[in-house]
């Protein structure tokens, strides 16, 4: 009887002293059509690995986020609030009660010219960086807030219309990422600027993937972009969404490897998701 109780204690011991599970750090993803994949397969990729605030059951690329840190044994509880053609303002009017919670990170990616009604001027999106940056903060003083920052499209670019247009390629990636460079001037919690946009321009340097989905895109090139020229195709989201996860967790996007699963599961063929994966290790290597 007494060495019955000796171990009952002995165990009661042991399970206090042990140390709780750590618990998954929480990320909110908040953004447009650009974040949740819009006209790619990856808008409903595995919706239920991820929590969508508006209840519109989309996975995107939080989805991809998700899987890669899955794979990489990281515990992430990924969390988005999106809605197609917003920008920061809108998040932070329209969606407060959904988003005004104590985060460990948040990434923001806003309206892709930077204005609707304005192409081109940072202002509102500046502006709206900042406020947003201070409700995160009140609720947690320590939240790492980040900027993702978008790709060049070929929309504004090559027809007339376009705001950029008889620019080269690149140069609305680099103007956006200029603007969300002063953004991140708003706020000390700020941490930085994932730059989805130069991995883009990087991809089409290289002649990896096409510089203009307007004529017949080379057999040895991808498109990033999807059939309307302006949102991402499977290919852009995954490698803005490799970005995204080598910027935020620190990991080598290459440790993922040729036989990725999400790759696989949206018909990227292994090859082409090792470029990927060397396009945004080389990326995030120049930020450095």
């Amino acid at each position: 009887m007494r060495k019955w109780w000796v171990l009952v204690v002995v165990a009661a011991i042991l399970t206090l002293s042990s140390p709780a599970p750590a618990r998954a750090a929480s990320i909110l993803f908040i953004g447009n059509s650009f974040t949740f994949g819009a006209l790619s397969a990856v808008k409903y990729y595995r919706p239920e690995s991820v929590h969508d605030l508006n209840n519109e059951h989309l996975g995107g690329v939080p989805a991809l986020f998700k899987a890669f840190t899955e794979q990489a044994h990281l515990d992430y509880e990924v969390s988005l609030e999106t809605s197609p053609g917003k920008n920061f303002d809108f998040h932070l009017q329209q969606k407060a009660a959904e988003i005004d919670r104590p985060w460990d990170h948040v990434l923001l990616q806003g309206y892709s010219t930077l204005d609707q009604n304005k192409p081109g001027d940072p202002a509102l999106l500046i502006d709206y960086a900042g406020r947003l940056a201070r409700l995160f903060q009140a609720k947690n003083a320590r939240v790492d807030i980040r900027l993702v920052s978008t790709w060049s499209r070929a929309d504004q670019t090559y027809p007339r219309a376009g705001h950029w247009h008889g620019k080269s390629i690149d140069v609305m990636a680099n103007d956006l990422r200029e603007a969300y460079d002063q953004a991140a001037t708003t706020s000390p919690a700020i941490h930085s600027v994932i730059p989805v946009g130069q991995a883009w321009n990087r991809a089409i340097a290289a002649h990896f993937a096409a510089a203009n989905p307007y004529v017949a895109v080379p057999k040895a090139q991808i498109d990033l972009w999807a059939p309307d020229h302006y949102h991402g195709s499977n290919y852009g989201y995954y490698l803005e969404a490799l970005v995204i996860f080598g910027n935020v967790t620190g990991r080598d996007p290459r440790t993922l490897g040729p036989h990725e699963q999400a790759a696989a599961a949206l018909g990227i063929d292994p090859s082409l998701a090792s470029n990927l994966q060397q396009i945004a290790a080389e990326t995030l290597a120049a930020e450095k």
